[in-house]
């Protein structure tokens, strides 16, 4: 199985990201952003007893969703979640190797049951056991996920962490001289081509108080022509594009503040 191509909702291997969703202040002008920028088209929303989660299609198949924050307080942020069989005995293995639940496991009707869980450094990602939703219809082609990575301070307890509770497999990479760590599934050969995520530093120009944070990306045609309609959205450019060996990235925050990445393919 080649795990950066896999673009089917079916099972998803335990650890593999299989959802993404954002939490926002306006979800209908949420869906404007993120229907202009990528040409998403959106449901009518669930109703309120699941908290009015409005999914986003693309090509007619399910690559989002977009939530309004039930408290002020909540940040306005996407959350990647990370597939499971079993979302209660991950919560237990979660918490015995020093992270912590947010929230606990719940059901959500007949589509699955889903978390939120904290690393020890507190980056925020989400379990999701899958029911009548797997998880994404369309990912690793434009308008859809492609990637996610967490931004830690200390690789001494972050890497350990995710390796035991998820079993991947790692392997270092040079990336402009910055450390970068990639994971790879339980049971597959850790490399480029079965990677599903991994783990950047954050670097000393980032101020102290910036929290350990995972960064979600998006596939894209044109990582430029992106970023300008981002920012003609309302949208804001955090740092100009880079080129790296593995495509033309570039971190934005959409119209209300949440920061998530698009990559273009090389």
């Amino acid at each position: 199985m080649d795990y950066a191509e896999r673009d089917t909702g079916g099972a998803f291997a335990e650890g593999v990201p299989c959802w993404v969703d954002a939490m926002l202040p306006d979800v209908e002008g949420g869906k404007r952003f993120y229907g202009a920028l990528f040409g998403w088209t959106f449901d009518e929303g669930a109703g309120p007893e699941y908290g009015r989660y409005a999914q986003a299609y693309s090509d007619g198949l399910p690559v989002a969703a977009l939530a309004p924050k039930a408290d002020g307080r909540m940040p306005t942020v996407w959350t990647v979640y990370l597939a499971t069989p079993d979302a209660a005995a991950l919560a237990g293995r979660i918490k015995g190797a020093g992270g912590s639940m947010i929230m606990e496991v719940m059901p959500v009707g007949p589509f699955g049951a889903m978390a939120l869980a904290a690393d020890p450094e507190g980056a925020v990602f989400g379990l999701w056991q899958g029911g009548t939703h797997p998880g994404f219809g369309k990912q690793q082609r434009p308008g859809s996920f492609c990637w996610a990575e967490v931004y830690s301070r200390d690789k001494s307890v972050v890497d350990p962490f995710y390796e035991g509770v998820f079993g991947y497999g790692g392997l270092d990479l040079d990336i402009g001289g910055e450390s970068f760590r990639i994971w790879s599934p339980a049971g597959a050969v850790p490399g480029t081509d079965t990677a599903i995520g991994g783990r950047a530093l954050v670097g000393d120009s980032v101020p102290a108080e910036m929290p350990a944070h995972f960064l979600v990306y998006f596939n894209v045609t044109d990582a430029d022509a992106t970023a300008e309609a981002a920012t003609r959205l309302g949208g804001r450019v955090q740092a100009p594009p880079v080129d790296t060996p593995y495509g033309r990235f570039v971190v934005l925050t959409d119209n209300q503040g949440a920061r998530f990445a698009v990559l273009q393919d090389l």
